[in-house]
This record gives structure tokens, sequence and C-alpha cells, in this order.
């Protein structure tokens, strides 16, 4: 007979100061997923693994003394002081003044203003200081070094990453862009506003192609767009990653697993043969997506 042991993660140990004891309450999983994305966004403001769980206890539970929130994080009591202090000077904890000191967590709205405007700040620092390392980096003296085209790649990671770099793709295209974005990308690509720039590319007298799933989701995106410039046609084939094409010099080969929920990396490369090859896939698609244009809404 098999026992059913239940997942430490799915347990919080809680202390009752009315009662003096800790309770272990059972956490369900639907809000698990959710408080995921909330640390992931904590850290992504530039708060430490630690720092994040010490905040979101606080946030959630109360005020609290350290020693009890070391005891309920397992954290070491001089770790717990100095995350403590140092959340206190980013304005995201308060101490209480009573015997003995207690801790109050900033409410989660207010802290989220602090960390987007202090990341802001040190932006607006650093976009200060872009001149001055500019000419820091000009004054070096130059090393003789070949100019010879070399075909490379690299790895990109992240969704800021990649949305980085595909618009630095986009920007610097001079004369022909496609892209085939796959309906787990089309979502993304529009509240980063990279369509709008698409758009706006296509202004400038440039060759833009975009090719679709044949899908209610991108649709939706295409027809929320309404595109005037760009050239745009929908496809049936539903396996296809999302890739983009700039003048036959470069390609970005986006790459998800877990059945597109998850963003593991892209692909960056001039390598003239990969080029050239996603260039004859995109055309194939292109044209067949044409030639069915009594099933699928095109815009030629």
């Amino acid at each position: 007979m098999e026992l059913s042991v239940e997942k430490p993660e799915s347990v919080m140990k809680l202390y009752d100061e009315k009662t003096g004891t800790w309770r272990f309450v059972k956490t369900d999983k639907g809000p698990s997923k959710s408080m995921e994305i909330v640390e992931k966004t904590l850290r992504r403001l530039g708060l430490s693994k630690n720092e994040v769980r010490v905040y979101l206890y606080l946030a959630r539970a109360g005020e609290h003394k350290a020693s009890e929130i070391s005891e309920v994080l397992s954290l070491h009591r001089t770790e717990t002081y100095r995350i403590l202090r140092d959340l206190e000077k980013r304005g995201l904890v308060s101490s209480v003044f009573e015997k003995p000191l207690k801790f109050i967590a900033t409410p989660f709205e207010k802290a989220l203003d602090i960390l987007i405007e202090t990341k802001k700040m040190k932006i607006n620092l650093l976009e200060k200081k872009k001149g001055k390392l500019i000419s820091l980096w000009l004054s070096f003296p130059k090393l003789e070094v070949e100019n010879e085209r070399k075909e490379v790649f690299q790895i990109l990671e992240g969704e800021e990453q990649i949305n980085l770099k595909a618009d630095e793709i986009l920007s610097a295209t001079k004369k022909e862009f496609s892209i085939f974005v796959s309906e787990c990308e089309i979502a993304n690509f529009y509240h980063s506003g990279f369509l709008d720039k698409l758009e706006k590319t296509s202004k400038r007298n440039l060759k833009v192609r975009l090719l679709a799933n044949y899908s209610p989701k991108s649709c939706f995106f295409l027809e929320k767009m309404k595109f005037k410039k760009v050239k745009y046609a929908l496809s049936n084939d539903e396996e296809l990653p999302t890739f983009m094409l700039a003048d036959d010099e470069q390609l970005l080969l986006l790459i998800r697993k877990g059945n597109g929920k998850k963003r593991v990396a892209a692909l960056w490369t001039n390598y003239d043969a990969f080029i050239k090859a996603m260039k004859t896939l995109f055309l194939k698609l292109w044209s067949d997506s044409l030639l069915e244009d009594a099933k699928l809404p095109i815009k030629p």
C-alpha cells in the first residue's frame, strides 16, 4: 500500500501571537502560482531571493519580530537583521517603536512604486554617464584588428534581452524585414510595442512582411494593429517557432519548450547558409498562404 506524503511546499508554518504557538497551514496550489509571479517580478526589480521572502512574509503576515521571521523562514538571525535593515533603507520595511522591536512592511502597491522609481533613477543616471563613458572608451589607444566579416551566433535568454535584440535588428534594417510570428509570441510582441515599431519601420520605404498562425488569437491582435503599410498573411502551420530575417544578413530564431508556455532562449546569427534556408522557408509559407486566399484573410 502506497503512503500519500504531502509535499513540503504545500505547507506553511505560521506563528499565532494570541496562543503563542506555531501552526501549520496547508496552502492552495492556485495562489502559489500567482505568488511565484510576484516573487519573480520583485527579483527583477532588484531584490535578492531572501529579501523577497522576508518582505512578502511581512506584507502578508503583518508586523513581527526579527526572531520570529528568522524562525519561520529558516534564516540565521544575523542575516535576518541585515535583510530587514537593507529593506528599511530601501523604504520597503519600517521599524515599530516598541519593545521588543518589531518590523512592518510597506504596502505592496507603494513598495512596487518605490522599486520601479529606483530602477528608473538608476537608468537615468546611466544615461547621463553614457556620453562620458563613450568618450573614455574612445580615448583608449586603438589596437589593430581585422575587419573581416565573421559568421557568428549568439544565444539570448529572457524576454527582455530577446525584445531588445529584436528592436535592434528592426532598427538596423535598410531594405527588407520578414517575420513569422507564432501564436504564443504575438501577444508579447504586441504588448512590448514591437508591432507598433514594425508599422513605423515600414514607413521608411522598407519592405515589411509579417506571417502569423491562422488562429483566433493571431487574428485578434492583427485586427487591433490595423496595419496600413505592413503586408501580412496567415498560415496554417502551427509547429514553427517565431523567427525574423533582416536584409538577408541577420536571423533571430526564438525557441520555447513546455508546449510554448516557457521561453528558453533565442538564437541570433549572421550565418549565410542558415539565413538562406530560413528565407526559403518563409517565402514558401508566404506563397502557400497567398494561394489559399479563398480560405484565409490576407492583406496583400
